[in-house]
């Protein structure tokens, strides 16, 4: 196990380097200039040189890319040249936003889910079975950004049961302490119930339409997973054995585990990208409103910093999953 975990370790640098280079160069060739914006509309052609030399962007694009790699490397992701704050600092500032959202999305999900395309497989065909491959078909097929969009349309419109998408707490209440980062959490950890109540009011409707996202996939896989598993030869020949349908339930359910969890876990590394879009229209503030929006302003030094730390969270989750793998697998460490 510690083997294969060195190994896998290992290849985190090289990968995370060429995702770097790959991302530095693409926004690059993007066509996007911020030389213009930063310097002003009034600015003069010398003025606009003095900018584009302070940024190192009058250098051949290697030699920006190796001041840049340096910089990464003692932990610096630069400075971001719309808000003029280091863009680490404004990762980590908001990165708890989207942490939040994501694990109740997910968590409420993968609860929904898993039960769901469990108990699908084992009575395939049936009444369940149809309303949940259509449920499953239907978050398949639903925009992410309309889904948010009816969520606000239907329960804060017409209803009037949700609070608007302006953020993570009412506009009106101030923030409790900074402990966790979660608002919910640290106006519970603090007895600030008036903003604990805002702060989960205002989850409510981002975390159900995650939820919703990552639901109808894990139905799905799950079904499939568990169907694959029923029809294997073991479990055949545990019922001409005669044994107990609930002893079969029971392996069923083991053998489909590490499957699941593993599909779950490539899952959340593809979520990033689309709560990004779920955090725009409930005006988040999370990591993913923060990289869209320097995406389409062009904030080269925060999309990359972005690029960075998602692919680091994915290295993470990959990681995290082979350890569950190699604990509920153990053959799975002996490969070479």
């Amino acid at each position: 196990m510690s083997g294969l975990l060195a190994r896998r370790i290992a290849l985190v640098v090289p990968l995370l380097a060429v995702i770097l280079l790959f991302t530095f160069l693409l926004v690059r060739l993007s066509g996007s200039d911020p030389v213009g914006l930063l310097a002003g509309p009034t600015a003069t052609t010398e003025e606009i040189a003095l900018v584009r030399a302070s940024l190192a962007l009058d250098q051949p694009i290697w030699v920006q890319f190796g001041v840049y790699f340096g910089k990464v490397l003692q932990g610096d992701l630069g400075q971001s040249w719309l808000s003029n704050r280091p863009v680490l600092a404004e990762i980590l500032d908001r990165a708890p936003a989207t942490i939040e959202l994501m694990f109740w999305g997910v968590l409420i999900g993968a609860g929904l889910g898993i039960p769901a395309g469990l108990r699908a497989a084992f009575r395939p065909d049936g009444s369940f079975d149809q309303v949940t491959r259509f449920l499953s078909l239907l978050g398949f097929s639903v925009p992410t950004y309309w889904l948010g969009l009816i969520m606000l349309f239907v329960f804060f419109y017409l209803l009037g049961w949700a609070p608007p998408g302006m953020g993570r707490i009412d506009l009106f209440l101030t923030p409790p302490d900074r402990i966790t980062g979660s608002y919910l959490i640290d106006g519970l950890l603090a007895a600030d119930w008036e903003a604990a109540g805002s702060a989960f009011s205002q989850l409510v409707l981002p975390v159900l339409c995650v939820a919703i996202i990552s639901a109808a996939p894990i139905i799905k896989q799950t079904r499939a997973i568990a169907l694959e598993v029923l029809a294997s030869d073991y479990i055949r020949y545990a019922r001409a054995q005669g044994l107990p349908h609930g002893q079969i339930r029971a392996m069923a359910l083991r053998n489909s585990a590490t499957p699941v969890v593993t599909f779950i876990g490539t899952e959340i590394t593809g979520l990033v990208g689309t709560t990004s879009l779920i955090e725009y229209v409930f005006a988040w503030g999370g990591l993913g409103q923060y990289g869209l929006s320097a995406i389409i302003a062009g904030d080269f030094a925060v999309v990359q910093g972005y690029v960075l730390v998602l692919a680091l969270f994915s290295v993470l989750v990959f990681l995290a999953v082979d350890v569950f793998v190699m604990l509920t697998e153990p053959r799975a460490g002996a490969a070479p």
